[in-house]
């Protein structure tokens, strides 16, 4: 798929599954990819000392993977804006500055859901980002952090990195975050959800473009969070019902494409594994983003099961995913 940058800059939120560290990494956009070709991609949250000082290439991607945005860790702008360039020269189609993590080496850091106290930094650093690139630069926040929860909060928020940032795009994460007392996995799950603050934000700022994300899980959610909104960010049910991202062209985007088959999807990542294995990958780390592709069909605990007791053993090949396979009954056609 080409690189979308030429594009409505804008047209990329309608549907996208989240950033999510330790699962969305490349070989798991991949797979996604495979499913929708219409879905925007988020790289896991990457901190700008991994890119400057890191030894790996923690920009790295394949081609099919567009469009593809890279989340960004960081609160110093100057850093921010060299992160943003090299992205762009990489060929992403968006970045996206993370206030919205929680956790504690995070905070330790300066970066993720404790920026929203400071508004006027997120400001200079999206606007020290816009100056050097062209695609979108947007910020996935939460709807609040600790006690500073009002909507005034969210609002002053929102209009202090649009105005003075230039921030066109928000994603709203409609949860508060405990920055203590709560690990990041409960902070996805016990604050309670409120959808209706992410639309009131649309409402209030109808010139921004704002897409929601948090406990949705269907599709059907997902179409209706857009008739209020301009995008909606599917995170853990698109990673552990992955199969639900088949028919997101055709239910979001007016795809006339016949709907992929698991089986199908399954073959197609076959050519990847292979090249993958060549250059040095270890099947157990492609793998593990399939686990839960056959979620609810007969034969899924065998797959599962197989896939588990085996990806990971030493000069593990594409047998083992065709052996996987085979434990799904074929008259299913599925």
């Amino acid at each position: 798929m080409k690189n979308n940058s030429n594009t409505n800059k804008f047209e990329l939120c309608r549907f996208s599954v989240a950033p999510m560290l330790d699962w969305t990494d490349r070989h798991c956009r991949y797979f996604h990819r495979l499913l929708s070709s219409e879905a925007l991609l988020y790289t896991e949250m990457v901190t700008t000392g991994a890119i400057i000082h890191g030894k790996g290439d923690f920009l790295k991607y394949s081609e099919e993977e567009h469009p593809i945005a890279l989340q960004l860790g960081g609160s110093n702008a100057k850093d921010l804006a060299h992160c943003a360039k090299l992205a762009q020269e990489r060929g992403y189609d968006e970045v996206n500055l993370n206030v919205g993590c929680p956790s504690d080496r995070v905070q330790n850091g300066r970066f993720g859901a404790c920026l929203m106290a400071e508004p006027e930094l997120v400001a200079e650093c999206v606007a020290e980002m816009k100056s050097v690139v062209d695609i979108p630069v947007t910020v996935k926040t939460r709807i609040g952090i600790d006690d500073q929860d009002s909507y005034e909060f969210l609002t002053d928020f929102i209009s202090t990195v649009s105005e003075k940032g230039g921030c066109e795009q928000f994603t709203i994460h409609a949860r508060k975050a405990w920055l203590t007392g709560l690990s990041p996995k409960e902070n996805r799950e016990i604050p309670p959800l409120d959808y209706d603050r992410a639309y009131q934000i649309k409402r209030d700022f109808p010139n921004l473009v704002i897409a929601v994300n948090g406990g949705v899980k269907t599709l059907d959610e997902s179409i209706e969070h857009l008739n209020h909104l301009d995008g909606v960010m599917i995170g853990r049910e698109a990673y552990q019902n992955p199969y639900m991202l088949a028919e997101v062209d055709q239910k979001l985007f007016g795809s006339e494409a016949p709907i992929k088959k698991r089986s199908q999807v399954v073959e197609e990542m076959y050519p990847y594994i292979e090249q993958q294995l060549a250059n040095g990958s270890y099947l157990g780390h492609i793998t593990r983003h399939m686990i839960g592709l056959f979620q609810s069909m007969p034969g899924a605990r065998q797959w599962r099961r197989y896939i588990s007791e085996n990806a990971h053993k030493p000069g593990a090949g594409i047998e083992v995913v065709e052996a996987a396979l085979a434990k799904i009954p074929k008259e299913l056609n599925v």
